[in-house]
């Protein structure tokens, strides 16, 4: 957020001579929307924004709106990182041990909250059938009946139905940067342009924004997974300040009480780089700090790791052995960077 919040800034300021007559520069943004400069955090900002804009009027109506249109433009951009064989080294790996299972066992499920498309371009590298609700056409449309069909192979010219062991269900919480809904029928559509981002953006509406579609779809399969039996929820790097997601998940551990959770992030304990000091996101935050408790309460269902992504993944059990295909495909990936 600290770096969308720069970034956004240096545009706005680069920006604003080019208008005639000049946009308020952005430090005067702060000022017409009554953000304090001292709280750098571009959530809440374009909070203020939203809520300025209904109430504005005449040339500084004008400037907050070019500004949310800049601010937005600028996060789609900053978050559309991924290109074609990006290297994704952690989340193929993480993939190659999480998302193979046995037959007996249900598909595993990835929500994401970003906009990038880290999992589905490894989930390419590694020739994995990505399932997430669009469809097999040009252009893929959104469908949420598509959760529900498998991707099998027929077994010779037999009646004999293999379900394919590479395939893992992803949700993307909050859009994604490819999608565009498309009018007057409102359907949402990859890879096309002309139509508007479908997006979640960082600020405070993003709660009523959920239940609407797509998103209702996509959390309604979150709160879903958390209600099964014996299901493992593994949190890595969200901290729990969405109350949209943070609140299924509480309400998940009152009242499953089959479900394990392991909560990952690098700055869940005190934390001290020799310039600045913290107490940790546990501290912080009331959610973290209620699963502290109850983890230290004796609580067996829940552990907390304080460490990144490329720290956590060598610690996920490795418990299905190397395919054929993906020994091949490493193999090729070998080849192709010698």
């Amino acid at each position: 957020m600290r770096d969308l919040w720069a970034r956004v800034q240096s545009r706005q300021n680069a920006a604003a001579p080019a208008v005639n007559p000049p946009d308020p520069t952005f430090v005067q943004i702060l000022d017409i929307v009554g953000h304090p400069a001292t709280t750098q955090d571009i959530e809440a900002l374009l909070s203020r924004c939203r809520l300025a804009e209904a109430f504005l009027g005449g040339p500084p109506k004008d400037a907050v709106v070019r500004f949310i249109a800049l601010a937005e433009a600028n996060i789609i951009e900053a978050t559309n990182f991924v290109t074609w064989d990006h290297p994704l080294p952690v989340h193929t790996e993480f993939l190659r041990r999480v998302a193979r299972r046995s037959q007996r066992k249900s598909r595993a499920k990835i929500f994401t909250t970003n906009y990038d498309r880290c999992f589905e371009e490894a989930g390419r590298q590694g020739r994995y059938v990505v399932v997430d609700g669009f469809s097999h056409t040009a252009p893929p449309t959104f469908d949420a009946i598509h959760f529900t069909y498998e991707t099998v192979r027929r077994v010779g010219d037999t009646e004999a139905l293999d379900p394919i062991p590479n395939l893992f269900h992803l949700y993307k919480l909050h859009g994604s940067v490819d999608w565009q809904r498309h009018e007057p029928s409102g359907e949402v559509m990859k890879w096309t342009a002309g139509g508007k981002p479908v997006l979640i953006y960082p600020r405070n509406t993003k709660y009523e924004l959920a239940f609407e579609q797509p998103y209702l779809e996509m959390i309604g399969a979150f709160q879903s997974a958390l209600r099964e039996p014996d299901t493992g929820l593994l949190v890595v790097g969200f901290g729990f300040n969405d109350s949209h997601l943070a609140e299924p998940i509480m309400s998940a551990m009152r009242s499953n009480l089959s479900l394990k959770v392991v909560v990952v992030s690098p700055n869940l304990a005190p934390w001290d780089n020799g310039l600045q000091q913290g107490p940790g996101e546990c501290a912080d935050n009331r959610h973290l700090g209620k699963l502290r408790n109850l983890a230290a309460a004796g609580d067996a269902r829940i552990s907390m790791l304080n460490c990144g992504f490329e720290a956590l993944v060598p610690l996920v059990p490795d418990l299905a052995a190397e395919t054929d295909l993906e020994r091949h495909m490493e193999r090729l990936r070998r080849v192709g960077a010698a």
